[in-house]
């Protein structure tokens, strides 16, 4: 299995992520179960490379998934976002100067999920 790094030099090759790179991606970021902080992070390198371009629909669809789950998923604050968290997507989602469509689906659906955003988050969707 590719390491995160030779996953990412493979996939941005041609800047665009198609339908077989996503299962790939889904494959080695689940290998265990879980979404660490690093393959979240790695999720939002390989988005914000790749923003704006013709990527398969189902990137957005992981994307989501994943980043739902490393903020959701986690022992500390099971099934919300606490402070720290909602700080940390907050600086990874303006990092490049903008917000995208995949960012703002995760957005969506978070605030679907939990019924309301915290505060700092709520108003990237304004």
């Amino acid at each position: 299995m590719k390491s995160l790094e030779e996953l990412k030099k493979a996939v941005l090759e041609d800047g665009v992520i198609d339908a077989a790179e996503v299962k790939e991606i889904e494959q080695v970021i689940y290998a265990d179960g879980s979404i660490d902080r690093e393959e979240a992070d790695f999720m939002f390198e390989l988005n914000d490379a790749v923003s704006g371009n013709a990527n398969h629909p189902s990137w957005t669809d992981l994307f989501v998934k994943a980043i739902s789950s490393h903020v959701l998923d986690d022992e500390g604050s099971t099934g919300s976002i606490d402070e720290e968290e909602a700080d940390y997507l907050l600086s990874q989602i303006q990092g490049d100067g903008q917000i995208d469509a995949t960012e703002r689906a995760l957005l969506v659906s978070l605030k679907a999920s939990l019924g309301k955003l915290p505060a700092q988050l709520n108003g990237l969707l304004n």
